[in-house]
């Protein structure tokens, strides 16, 4: 199954990144991909952590959600939503929250993200948890390729990155594709993205699709990119560094198998 991890560089405009998400997906949808997902915060970067407030959607409502269906449906893909702001009963929080799409535009998956980036050295400073509710468990859902094989496909986000339990309980459901949308800052894509994406991959003998932000923002934010495809060997299939574009990549269930079988890691026995 051809899949495609979609990166961009994203605005504080909505308006503006829904021209370019729907651009991006019409060029997968063209080269033959099933399933394309995009980066965390695909609607709206904007400069301040609060912005996300005046974005948030209820759930099954909003302009978000609404484009992501109607993208699917029109274009005949599973499209996996990067994250949206939905909403809380706290005005001032949101769920940093991936919606999966079937193509006949059913949210079929919603995933509320785990771990909130918190990072500060002195020159830069996050703080998500200010703004975002976190989620609590661990979601996967189930496509079949229009080949008829089933893969079972484990969500994640950015910074849950870090966190291998969470990659595990996934494995441990039968993942074979883990998705991790993310807006890695420069600094710290640099110093970690690759070799956690590929730890992901060999420790849980599963491919790993990460559409990114990659590039420099307008509100002066730096974006690490390199969106990938990983195999479950751990080898980078496809990469894009930096600037909007499409990471296309297959899904190979028999490679699946292989790995599975000559390196048993996913179980092991006890020695006495």
């Amino acid at each position: 199954m051809k899949i495609a991890a979609v990166q961009m560089v994203s605005t504080p405009r909505w308006a503006d990144n829904q021209a370019s998400a729907r651009a991006l997906l019409e060029q997968a949808a063209a080269q033959g991909v099933e399933l394309a997902v995009l980066p965390e915060y695909f609607g709206a970067i904007g400069a301040r952590d609060t912005d996300k407030l005046a974005l948030r959607e209820a759930p099954g409502e909003g302009p978000m959600q609404a484009f992501l269906a109607e993208s699917a449906r029109a274009l005949g893909l599973w499209i996996v939503g990067g994250t949206v702001p939905l909403a809380t009963p706290d005005p001032h929080k949101v769920r940093n929250t991936v919606l999966a799409y079937a193509p006949g535009g059913d949210c079929v998956a919603r995933y509320d993200k785990i771990h909130l980036f918190r990072f500060d050295n002195g020159s830069e400073r996050y703080d998500e948890g200010s703004v975002i509710e976190p989620g609590s468990a661990p979601v996967q859902f189930s496509l079949h390729s229009r080949a008829g094989q089933r893969w079972c496909v484990g969500l994640s986000v950015c910074y849950d990155l870090r966190f291998p339990e969470l990659y595990r309980q996934h494995a441990q459901a039968g993942a074979d594709l883990l998705l991790v949308p993310s807006a890695f800052t420069y600094t710290t894509g640099q110093a970690h993205w690759e070799v956690l994406l590929r730890a992901r991959a060999i420790e849980n003998q599963a491919y790993v699709l990460a559409p990114a932000q990659g590039g420099r923002h307008e509100t002066g934010r730096r974006t690490w990119g390199h969106s990938m495809l990983v195999d479950a060997w751990g080898s980078v299939q496809a990469l894009q560094a930096q600037g909007p574009g499409l990471v296309v990549g297959t899904l190979d269930a028999q490679h699946l198998q292989q790995v599975r079988a000559q390196l048993p890691a996913l179980t092991h026995r006890v020695l006495k």
